[in-house]
Protein backbone atom coordinates (compact mmCIF):
# COMPACT_ATOMS: atom_id res chain seq x y z
CA UNK A 1 0.00 0.00 0.00
CA UNK A 2 3.00 2.37 0.68
CA UNK A 3 1.94 6.14 0.94
CA UNK A 4 -1.48 5.26 -0.84
CA UNK A 5 -4.68 6.37 1.07
CA UNK A 6 -5.93 3.72 3.56
CA UNK A 7 -8.73 1.39 1.84
CA UNK A 8 -11.44 1.50 3.56
CA UNK A 9 -15.54 0.67 3.40
CA UNK A 10 -16.18 -1.84 0.26
CA UNK A 11 -13.33 -1.13 -1.21
CA UNK A 12 -11.28 -2.72 1.60
CA UNK A 13 -13.46 -6.00 1.50
CA UNK A 14 -12.22 -5.77 -2.39
CA UNK A 15 -9.01 -5.51 -2.02
CA UNK A 16 -8.60 -8.25 0.62
CA UNK A 17 -10.35 -10.53 -1.49
CA UNK A 18 -7.93 -9.69 -4.51
CA UNK A 19 -5.13 -10.04 -1.92
CA UNK A 20 -6.17 -13.83 -0.59
CA UNK A 21 -6.29 -14.93 -4.51
CA UNK A 22 -3.14 -13.07 -5.26
CA UNK A 23 -1.44 -15.22 -2.63
CA UNK A 24 -3.49 -18.65 -3.67
CA UNK A 25 -2.39 -18.30 -6.85
CA UNK A 26 0.99 -17.67 -5.78
CA UNK A 27 0.98 -20.83 -4.03
CA UNK A 28 -0.85 -22.76 -7.12
CA UNK A 29 2.30 -21.96 -9.18
CA UNK A 30 4.72 -22.84 -6.18
CA UNK A 31 2.80 -26.27 -5.91
CA UNK A 32 1.97 -26.89 -9.51
CA UNK A 33 -1.19 -27.99 -8.27
CA UNK A 34 -4.53 -25.51 -7.48
CA UNK A 35 -4.98 -24.85 -3.86
CA UNK A 36 -8.22 -23.57 -2.48
CA UNK A 37 -7.99 -21.51 1.30
CA UNK A 38 -10.52 -21.54 3.69
CA UNK A 39 -10.67 -19.90 6.92
CA UNK A 40 -10.52 -21.57 10.14
CA UNK A 41 -14.39 -22.09 10.51
CA UNK A 42 -13.77 -24.04 6.74
CA UNK A 43 -15.61 -21.75 4.41
CA UNK A 44 -14.12 -20.85 1.09
CA UNK A 45 -11.98 -17.37 0.73
CA UNK A 46 -10.32 -18.04 -2.66
CA UNK A 47 -9.51 -21.09 -4.55
CA UNK A 48 -6.91 -21.54 -7.61
CA UNK A 49 -7.60 -22.18 -11.04
CA UNK A 50 -7.66 -25.42 -13.10
CA UNK A 51 -4.99 -25.43 -15.97
CA UNK A 52 -5.13 -28.98 -17.29
CA UNK A 53 -7.85 -31.13 -18.73
CA UNK A 54 -7.94 -33.77 -15.60
CA UNK A 55 -8.98 -31.02 -13.35
CA UNK A 56 -11.43 -30.14 -15.11
CA UNK A 57 -12.69 -33.17 -15.37
CA UNK A 58 -15.26 -33.93 -12.41
CA UNK A 59 -14.26 -37.22 -11.78
CA UNK A 60 -11.26 -35.54 -10.45
CA UNK A 61 -12.80 -34.70 -7.54
CA UNK A 62 -14.46 -35.94 -4.75
CA UNK A 63 -17.82 -34.66 -3.02
CA UNK A 64 -15.99 -32.89 -0.33
CA UNK A 65 -13.96 -30.92 -2.67
CA UNK A 66 -16.76 -30.16 -4.75
CA UNK A 67 -19.09 -29.02 -2.13
CA UNK A 68 -16.51 -26.59 -0.62
CA UNK A 69 -16.22 -25.20 -4.22
CA UNK A 70 -19.87 -24.99 -5.34
CA UNK A 71 -21.36 -24.21 -1.95
CA UNK A 72 -18.12 -21.94 -0.43
CA UNK A 73 -18.34 -23.77 3.31
CA UNK A 74 -17.71 -27.92 4.03
CA UNK A 75 -20.01 -29.23 6.52
CA UNK A 76 -19.54 -29.74 10.35
CA UNK A 77 -18.74 -33.84 9.63
CA UNK A 78 -16.08 -32.97 7.23
CA UNK A 79 -14.61 -30.06 9.45
CA UNK A 80 -14.43 -32.69 12.37
CA UNK A 81 -12.79 -35.08 10.33
CA UNK A 82 -9.95 -33.04 8.71
CA UNK A 83 -8.72 -31.50 12.37
CA UNK A 84 -8.96 -35.18 13.64
CA UNK A 85 -5.51 -35.12 12.07
CA UNK A 86 -4.33 -32.59 13.65
CA UNK A 87 -4.11 -29.94 11.88
CA UNK A 88 -5.37 -26.91 13.94
CA UNK A 89 -2.26 -27.84 16.00
CA UNK A 90 -0.09 -28.08 13.10
CA UNK A 91 2.68 -25.49 11.88
CA UNK A 92 4.09 -27.46 9.12
CA UNK A 93 2.09 -29.56 6.17
CA UNK A 94 -0.32 -32.61 7.01
CA UNK A 95 -0.72 -35.34 4.23
CA UNK A 96 -4.59 -36.93 4.85
CA UNK A 97 -4.63 -39.88 3.10
CA UNK A 98 -8.13 -40.52 0.78
CA UNK A 99 -10.83 -42.29 2.82
CA UNK A 100 -13.75 -42.80 0.17
CA UNK A 101 -15.74 -43.93 2.62
CA UNK A 102 -16.10 -40.47 4.00
CA UNK A 103 -15.96 -38.92 0.22
CA UNK A 104 -12.33 -37.93 0.50
CA UNK A 105 -11.41 -40.31 -2.87
CA UNK A 106 -7.95 -38.24 -3.07
CA UNK A 107 -5.78 -36.94 -0.46
CA UNK A 108 -5.02 -33.82 0.55
CA UNK A 109 -1.76 -31.95 1.73
CA UNK A 110 -2.76 -28.79 4.26
CA UNK A 111 -1.08 -26.07 4.97
CA UNK A 112 -2.01 -24.22 8.57
CA UNK A 113 -2.58 -20.53 8.20
CA UNK A 114 -0.89 -19.33 11.59
CA UNK A 115 -0.32 -16.34 12.90
CA UNK A 116 1.36 -15.76 15.89
CA UNK A 117 0.64 -19.43 16.95
CA UNK A 118 -3.33 -19.35 16.24
CA UNK A 119 -4.99 -21.26 13.79
CA UNK A 120 -6.63 -18.69 10.86
CA UNK A 121 -7.25 -20.68 8.14
CA UNK A 122 -5.89 -23.68 6.01
CA UNK A 123 -5.17 -23.55 2.51
CA UNK A 124 -5.44 -27.27 0.55
CA UNK A 125 -4.21 -29.66 -2.30
CA UNK A 126 -4.72 -32.63 -3.70
CA UNK A 127 -2.23 -34.78 -3.32
CA UNK A 128 -0.95 -36.52 -6.25
CA UNK A 129 1.77 -38.47 -6.59
CA UNK A 130 4.42 -38.02 -6.61
CA UNK A 131 3.39 -34.46 -5.53
CA UNK A 132 5.13 -31.17 -4.17
CA UNK A 133 8.60 -31.81 -2.79
CA UNK A 134 9.73 -31.14 0.33
CA UNK A 135 11.35 -27.35 -0.81
CA UNK A 136 7.94 -26.71 -2.96
CA UNK A 137 6.22 -27.09 0.34
CA UNK A 138 8.49 -25.08 2.43
CA UNK A 139 8.35 -21.90 -0.29
CA UNK A 140 3.99 -22.60 -0.12
CA UNK A 141 4.45 -22.27 4.27
CA UNK A 142 6.45 -18.88 3.60
CA UNK A 143 3.02 -17.85 1.33
CA UNK A 144 0.55 -18.91 4.37
CA UNK A 145 3.05 -16.47 6.55
CA UNK A 146 1.13 -13.80 4.64
CA UNK A 147 -2.02 -14.62 4.48
CA UNK A 148 -2.21 -15.37 8.35
CA UNK A 149 -1.31 -11.48 8.44
CA UNK A 150 -4.01 -11.08 6.22
CA UNK A 151 -6.46 -13.26 7.81
CA UNK A 152 -5.10 -11.54 11.60
CA UNK A 153 -5.74 -8.11 10.07
CA UNK A 154 -8.65 -8.41 8.63
CA UNK A 155 -10.54 -9.91 12.45
CA UNK A 156 -8.70 -7.15 14.18
CA UNK A 157 -10.69 -4.32 11.78
CA UNK A 158 -13.82 -6.37 12.78
CA UNK A 159 -12.79 -6.44 16.49
CA UNK A 160 -11.93 -2.77 16.75
CA UNK A 161 -16.27 -1.84 16.43
CA UNK A 162 -16.74 -4.81 19.15
CA UNK A 163 -16.48 -2.43 22.04
CA UNK A 164 -18.56 0.15 20.16
CA UNK A 165 -21.24 -1.36 18.89
CA UNK A 166 -22.04 -3.64 22.84
CA UNK A 167 -21.74 -0.12 24.11
CA UNK A 168 -24.49 1.46 21.81
CA UNK A 169 -26.80 -2.10 22.48
CA UNK A 170 -25.99 -2.02 26.72
CA UNK A 171 -26.61 1.49 26.83
CA UNK A 172 -29.81 3.26 28.60
CA UNK A 173 -32.14 5.15 26.41
CA UNK A 174 -31.32 8.82 26.66
CA UNK A 175 -28.37 10.52 26.69
CA UNK A 176 -25.89 7.70 27.11
CA UNK A 177 -27.17 5.39 24.17
CA UNK A 178 -26.64 9.02 22.26
CA UNK A 179 -23.31 9.13 22.78
CA UNK A 180 -22.65 5.51 22.51
CA UNK A 181 -24.00 5.61 18.67
CA UNK A 182 -21.91 8.73 18.10
CA UNK A 183 -18.45 6.82 18.70
CA UNK A 184 -19.83 3.83 17.07
CA UNK A 185 -20.39 6.51 14.18
CA UNK A 186 -17.17 8.15 14.47
CA UNK A 187 -15.76 4.68 14.19
CA UNK A 188 -17.43 3.77 11.37
CA UNK A 189 -16.80 7.23 9.53
CA UNK A 190 -18.16 7.35 5.97
CA UNK A 191 -20.32 3.72 6.34
CA UNK A 192 -22.35 5.35 9.02
CA UNK A 193 -24.35 6.62 6.88
CA UNK A 194 -25.31 3.86 4.95
CA UNK A 195 -28.86 1.91 5.42
CA UNK A 196 -28.20 -0.60 8.19
CA UNK A 197 -30.05 -2.97 10.34
CA UNK A 198 -29.35 -5.47 13.03
CA UNK A 199 -29.64 -9.03 13.30
CA UNK A 200 -30.04 -11.05 16.61
CA UNK A 201 -28.92 -14.81 17.06
CA UNK A 202 -30.18 -16.48 20.52
CA UNK A 203 -28.74 -17.68 21.95
CA UNK A 204 -25.34 -17.85 20.98
CA UNK A 205 -23.26 -20.50 22.45
CA UNK A 206 -19.68 -18.92 23.80
CA UNK A 207 -19.10 -15.18 24.74
CA UNK A 208 -15.22 -15.94 24.02
CA UNK A 209 -14.89 -13.08 20.64
CA UNK A 210 -11.97 -15.79 19.33
CA UNK A 211 -15.12 -17.76 19.17
CA UNK A 212 -16.41 -14.99 16.98
CA UNK A 213 -17.76 -15.66 13.33
CA UNK A 214 -15.17 -13.74 10.66
CA UNK A 215 -16.83 -10.61 9.60
CA UNK A 216 -15.82 -11.70 6.04
CA UNK A 217 -17.81 -14.96 5.83
CA UNK A 218 -21.49 -12.96 6.62
CA UNK A 219 -22.69 -10.72 4.05
CA UNK A 220 -22.49 -6.96 4.49
CA UNK A 221 -21.63 -7.45 7.93
CA UNK A 222 -19.87 -4.22 9.77
CA UNK A 223 -19.59 -5.46 12.94
CA UNK A 224 -20.62 -7.58 15.89
CA UNK A 225 -20.47 -8.47 19.57
CA UNK A 226 -22.11 -10.75 22.06
CA UNK A 227 -24.12 -9.12 24.83
CA UNK A 228 -26.23 -10.76 27.83
CA UNK A 229 -29.48 -12.62 27.11
CA UNK A 230 -32.81 -13.21 28.94
CA UNK A 231 -31.69 -14.20 32.58
CA UNK A 232 -28.67 -16.42 31.34
CA UNK A 233 -26.07 -16.51 28.43
CA UNK A 234 -25.42 -14.58 25.74
CA UNK A 235 -26.97 -13.68 22.09
CA UNK A 236 -24.94 -12.64 18.89
CA UNK A 237 -25.74 -9.63 17.39
CA UNK A 238 -24.36 -8.37 13.97
CA UNK A 239 -24.74 -4.89 12.89
CA UNK A 240 -25.42 -5.65 8.87
CA UNK A 241 -25.27 -2.73 6.06
CA UNK A 242 -27.89 -2.84 3.74
CA UNK A 243 -28.64 -1.81 -0.54
CA UNK A 244 -31.49 0.08 0.85
CA UNK A 245 -33.06 0.41 4.12
CA UNK A 246 -36.40 -2.26 2.32
CA UNK A 247 -33.87 -4.86 1.54
CA UNK A 248 -33.36 -6.79 4.32
CA UNK A 249 -31.41 -10.35 2.28
CA UNK A 250 -28.13 -9.57 3.62
CA UNK A 251 -28.51 -9.60 6.99
CA UNK A 252 -31.55 -12.93 6.58
CA UNK A 253 -28.48 -14.59 4.77
CA UNK A 254 -26.20 -13.39 7.70
CA UNK A 255 -28.65 -14.47 10.21
CA UNK A 256 -29.16 -17.93 8.16
CA UNK A 257 -25.30 -18.46 8.11
CA UNK A 258 -25.02 -18.26 11.89
CA UNK A 259 -27.50 -20.51 12.90
CA UNK A 260 -26.11 -22.99 10.46
CA UNK A 261 -22.80 -22.36 12.52
CA UNK A 262 -24.15 -22.97 15.68
CA UNK A 263 -26.48 -25.93 14.63
CA UNK A 264 -24.71 -28.18 16.78
CA UNK A 265 -24.34 -26.22 19.99
CA UNK A 266 -27.54 -24.84 20.31
CA UNK A 267 -29.83 -26.43 17.65
CA UNK A 268 -32.62 -24.37 18.95
CA UNK A 269 -31.54 -21.08 18.16
CA UNK A 270 -33.46 -18.50 16.57
CA UNK A 271 -32.86 -14.91 14.95
CA UNK A 272 -34.17 -11.93 14.51
CA UNK A 273 -33.78 -9.27 11.81
CA UNK A 274 -35.29 -5.75 12.55
CA UNK A 275 -36.29 -3.19 9.89
CA UNK A 276 -33.87 -1.47 7.88
CA UNK A 277 -32.94 2.20 8.98
CA UNK A 278 -30.56 4.77 7.34
CA UNK A 279 -27.95 5.79 9.34
CA UNK A 280 -27.11 4.82 13.23
CA UNK A 281 -30.19 7.13 14.54
CA UNK A 282 -32.60 4.32 15.57
CA UNK A 283 -29.98 1.14 15.99
CA UNK A 284 -30.82 0.84 19.58
CA UNK A 285 -34.52 0.66 18.59
CA UNK A 286 -33.50 -1.70 15.81
CA UNK A 287 -31.75 -3.99 18.46
CA UNK A 288 -34.83 -4.05 20.52
CA UNK A 289 -36.64 -5.11 17.32
CA UNK A 290 -34.05 -7.53 16.62
CA UNK A 291 -33.83 -9.29 19.69
CA UNK A 292 -37.62 -9.00 20.45
CA UNK A 293 -38.20 -10.84 16.86
CA UNK A 294 -35.80 -13.76 18.08
CA UNK A 295 -37.64 -14.30 21.10
CA UNK A 296 -40.78 -14.27 19.13
CA UNK A 297 -39.23 -16.86 16.71
CA UNK A 298 -37.94 -19.06 19.93
CA UNK A 299 -41.73 -19.10 21.39
CA UNK A 300 -43.72 -19.15 17.78
CA UNK A 301 -40.91 -21.73 15.86
CA UNK A 302 -43.16 -21.32 13.02
CA UNK A 303 -41.77 -17.62 12.48
CA UNK A 304 -38.68 -18.87 12.24
CA UNK A 305 -35.63 -19.97 12.62
CA UNK A 306 -35.17 -16.60 10.76
CA UNK A 307 -37.98 -13.53 11.99
CA UNK A 308 -38.17 -10.28 10.70
CA UNK A 309 -39.68 -7.84 12.63
CA UNK A 310 -42.53 -6.57 10.32
CA UNK A 311 -43.82 -10.81 10.73
CA UNK A 312 -44.29 -11.48 13.48
CA UNK A 313 -47.43 -9.72 14.57
CA UNK A 314 -48.67 -9.75 17.81
CA UNK A 315 -45.32 -10.36 19.19
CA UNK A 316 -44.67 -6.43 18.41
CA UNK A 317 -46.35 -5.60 21.33
CA UNK A 318 -45.87 -8.85 23.61
CA UNK A 319 -42.25 -8.57 23.76
CA UNK A 320 -42.32 -4.76 24.96
CA UNK A 321 -44.46 -6.17 28.25
CA UNK A 322 -42.11 -6.21 31.48
CA UNK A 323 -42.33 -9.91 32.58
CA UNK A 324 -44.20 -9.08 35.52
CA UNK A 325 -46.97 -7.44 33.45
CA UNK A 326 -47.39 -10.26 30.87
CA UNK A 327 -47.88 -12.80 33.50
CA UNK A 328 -52.06 -11.83 34.41
CA UNK A 329 -53.07 -12.77 37.97
CA UNK A 330 -56.23 -14.80 36.20
CA UNK A 331 -54.24 -16.92 34.25
CA UNK A 332 -51.32 -17.75 35.91
CA UNK A 333 -52.78 -20.96 37.65
CA UNK A 334 -53.72 -22.40 34.15
CA UNK A 335 -49.65 -22.02 33.48
CA UNK A 336 -48.75 -24.32 36.31
CA UNK A 337 -47.05 -27.35 34.78
CA UNK A 338 -49.83 -29.56 35.71
CA UNK A 339 -52.40 -27.69 33.36
CA UNK A 340 -49.98 -27.52 30.15
CA UNK A 341 -52.39 -29.38 28.26
CA UNK A 342 -55.60 -27.00 29.36
CA UNK A 343 -53.45 -24.27 28.42
CA UNK A 344 -52.45 -25.43 24.77
CA UNK A 345 -56.65 -26.37 24.00
CA UNK A 346 -57.45 -22.16 25.10
CA UNK A 347 -54.23 -21.06 22.75
CA UNK A 348 -55.16 -23.11 19.48
CA UNK A 349 -59.09 -22.55 20.37
CA UNK A 350 -58.50 -18.90 20.39
CA UNK A 351 -55.98 -19.48 17.33
CA UNK A 352 -58.47 -20.74 15.40
CA UNK A 353 -61.06 -17.65 16.45
CA UNK A 354 -63.55 -19.63 18.80
CA UNK A 355 -64.54 -22.30 16.39
CA UNK A 356 -64.87 -25.51 17.79
CA UNK A 357 -64.60 -27.53 14.59
CA UNK A 358 -61.17 -26.21 13.68
CA UNK A 359 -59.77 -26.35 17.40
CA UNK A 360 -60.96 -30.24 17.85
CA UNK A 361 -59.52 -31.31 14.18
CA UNK A 362 -56.11 -29.33 15.17
CA UNK A 363 -55.87 -30.85 19.09
CA UNK A 364 -57.31 -34.35 17.51
CA UNK A 365 -59.78 -34.65 19.56
CA UNK A 366 -63.73 -34.52 20.30
CA UNK A 367 -65.95 -31.99 20.52
CA UNK A 368 -67.27 -32.44 23.59
CA UNK A 369 -63.71 -33.21 25.17
CA UNK A 370 -63.04 -29.81 23.91
CA UNK A 371 -65.79 -28.32 25.82
CA UNK A 372 -65.02 -29.91 28.77
CA UNK A 373 -61.40 -28.78 28.64
CA UNK A 374 -62.79 -24.88 27.57
CA UNK A 375 -64.67 -25.35 30.64
CA UNK A 376 -61.81 -26.12 33.09
CA UNK A 377 -59.88 -23.68 31.75
CA UNK A 378 -63.35 -21.07 32.83
CA UNK A 379 -63.03 -22.38 36.01
CA UNK A 380 -59.43 -22.00 36.44
CA UNK A 381 -58.97 -18.80 35.38
CA UNK A 382 -62.50 -17.24 36.04
CA UNK A 383 -62.64 -15.73 32.67
CA UNK A 384 -65.62 -16.21 30.41
CA UNK A 385 -64.50 -17.37 26.58
CA UNK A 386 -67.64 -15.88 25.65
CA UNK A 387 -66.53 -12.42 26.20
CA UNK A 388 -63.86 -10.87 23.72
CA UNK A 389 -62.23 -8.96 26.28
CA UNK A 390 -61.59 -12.27 28.34
CA UNK A 391 -60.74 -13.59 25.44
CA UNK A 392 -58.35 -11.04 24.69
CA UNK A 393 -56.55 -10.91 28.29
CA UNK A 394 -56.55 -15.17 28.09
CA UNK A 395 -54.69 -15.30 24.58
CA UNK A 396 -51.88 -12.43 25.11
CA UNK A 397 -50.88 -13.92 28.38
CA UNK A 398 -50.90 -17.88 26.73
CA UNK A 399 -48.43 -16.21 24.16
CA UNK A 400 -46.65 -13.63 26.37
CA UNK A 401 -45.89 -16.84 28.28
CA UNK A 402 -43.86 -18.99 25.69
CA UNK A 403 -41.40 -16.19 25.18
CA UNK A 404 -37.88 -16.82 26.50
Amino acid sequence: MGENAPVTGDAASSSRAGDYQELVDEISELLGAPATLENRDFELIAFGAYDSDDELDASALDPVRTRSILTRRSTAAVRTWFEGFGITRATGPVRIPPTPEAGVYRGRVCLPVRHRGVALGYVWLLDDDPGPTDAQLTAAMEVTVRIGALLADEAQHGADLTRELRAVLTAARGWPRDMAVAELRTALGSRADAPHTVVCVAPWPSADPDDAPSLRTLPGATALCTVPWATAGQCLAVLVRLRSADTLTPATSAAARLLERTAEATPGAAAGVAAGRIGLAGLGAAWEEASASARAALAEPRLGPVARWASVGPYRLLTALPPEVAQDPCVRPLLAPAHRELARTAEVYLDCAGQAGRTAAELGVHRQTLYYRLSRVEQLTGLDLDDGEDRLLLHMTLKAARLP
